[in-house]
């Protein structure tokens, strides 16, 4: 019997939660969910991407026109931060940490969503789109940003990258330490 589901694609719910399909045996969808929770759901209520996309029309336009609008994206106007030290800052970090610009560009984005949103749509969020968004604010802005995704004080972020790749590697260590799990786990994930 033919299905819509293949073992690996994607299979949501009719409330937007994404699962990875597992196995189809007679109508039944085992699925698993990207914190590696196995469920099982009838064929007949989960949708395919594009499904999914057709029924949400241009709710997914709404969500990165609000991002790119959140105050989080304005320019930084503190005065503590000059252009050519965070553009030092957020190459070298994604020069040691590859993906850490991605991680902090999808928290934001999580972040604004999850405060203007009725519902999580974070699932829903593509790292590639939230990355362009996070692209086009200036360097002072993503820093701080950034700053915010490991929980330190911009400035003494800015800083750390003047002085040596392993005062800001250790920097950057401690403050993913509390964040440790989150930045493994997006790793893992499709870049999509």
């Amino acid at each position: 019997m033919a299905t819509r589901f293949k073992p690996g694609a994607v299979a949501l719910t009719k409330d937007g939660r994404r699962y990875i399909v597992d196995e189809v045996v007679h109508n039944t969808v085992y699925c698993s969910s990207s914190a590696g929770a196995e469920t099982e759901f009838p064929e007949n209520q989960l949708m395919t991407e594009a499904e999914w996309s057709a029924k949400t029309g241009g709710r997914q336009g709404i969500l990165y026109s609000r991002l790119k609008q959140a105050v989080c994206y304005a320019p930084v106007q503190n005065g503590l931060l000059d252009r050519p030290s965070a553009e030092r800052l957020l190459l070298r970090a994604e020069t040691l940490f590859p993906g850490l610009l991605d991680f902090a560009a999808f928290c934001t984005a999580t972040r604004v969503i999850a405060e203007t949103a009725a519902s999580d749509a974070s699932e829903m969020l593509s790292i590639v789109r939230c990355r362009e968004i996070f692209d086009e604010a200036t360097a002072e802005t993503r820093a701080t940003l950034l700053s915010g995704a490991i929980g330190t004080a911009p400035d003494r972020l800015v800083s750390a990258a003047g002085l040596g790749d392993n005062l800001l590697r250790a920097m950057i260590d401690k403050g993913l330490a509390e964040n440790a799990h989150s930045f493994d786990a997006f790793r893992t994930r499709p870049r999509r």
